[in-house]
């Protein structure tokens, strides 16, 4: 196995790409530590579907407010200038391209950038669609945060998804643990690799064929 790094390396990494002055949506789970690792001196305005404009980073634990909550139930802060609204209304920020960027986890990625995160289709599985759809297709930008294989080593990178799908052709960028890849035309293009990660590696795991940043096939390169 070679060199993971940390969900909050990811979630740093993720931060760092967010364009200064973007409106972003951090979905439920994994994605919500990039608030985290925003820098502080850039404006970057994060949005939360049930109806808050405005969101900072987790509070510490003494300064909880319990009525203040992100789409998971995460307690969140506010910073200075936030607003709050309808649920409707939040909906119709997602669903009409008024996001920048949003990040989501992902049970599969397709090659060509459809993405599976709400169920795996197995018998008694809590479904969790929630807002996913509308920002898969309403975000400028969709970045996917998510490990590279699962708990049992199945590649969660694939050439077509098998679990139901949440949106297709909609994913822009993938961050894994051991990589991060864009989701181009041509298929896959291998962004960065972390700590002794090759795309070789990546290719072989994956069983896909993998492009360097020229859109060349970079598969055999170790």
């Amino acid at each position: 196995m070679t060199t993971r790094i940390s969900r909050d390396a990811l979630a740093a990494r993720i931060a760092a790409d967010i364009p200064e002055g973007s409106y972003v949506n951090l979905g439920i789970g994994a994605p919500t530590l990039v608030a985290n690792f925003l820098p502080a001196d850039q404006e970057i305005i994060l949005h939360t579907e049930n109806g808050l404009l405005g969101m900072g980073p987790a509070p510490a634990a003494d300064a909880v407010d319990p009525d203040l909550i992100n789409a998971g139930k995460q307690a969140v802060t506010a910073l200075e200038g936030a607003a709050y609204f309808h649920h409707a209304d939040s909906f119709g920020m997602m669903r009409g391209g008024h996001l920048d960027v949003c990040v989501l986890g992902a049970f599969q990625v397709s090659q060509h950038g459809d993405l599976a995160n709400w169920s795996t289709g197995a018998p008694g599985a809590i479904p969790a669609v929630g807002g996913a759809m509308d920002l898969a297709i309403g975000a400028r930008s969709v970045y996917v945060m998510t490990d590279l294989l699962t708990r049992t080593g199945e590649p969660k990178i694939v050439a077509a998804c098998t679990y139901p799908l949440t949106g297709v052709r909609c994913v822009t960028r993938v961050y894994t643990d051991h990589a991060v890849l864009d989701v181009t035309p041509d298929g896959l293009a291998v962004r960065e690799t972390f700590g002794d990660t090759t795309v070789a590696w990546l290719a072989e795991v994956t069983g896909l064929t993998l492009l360097d940043a020229t859109g060349t096939d970079a598969s055999e390169v170790a």
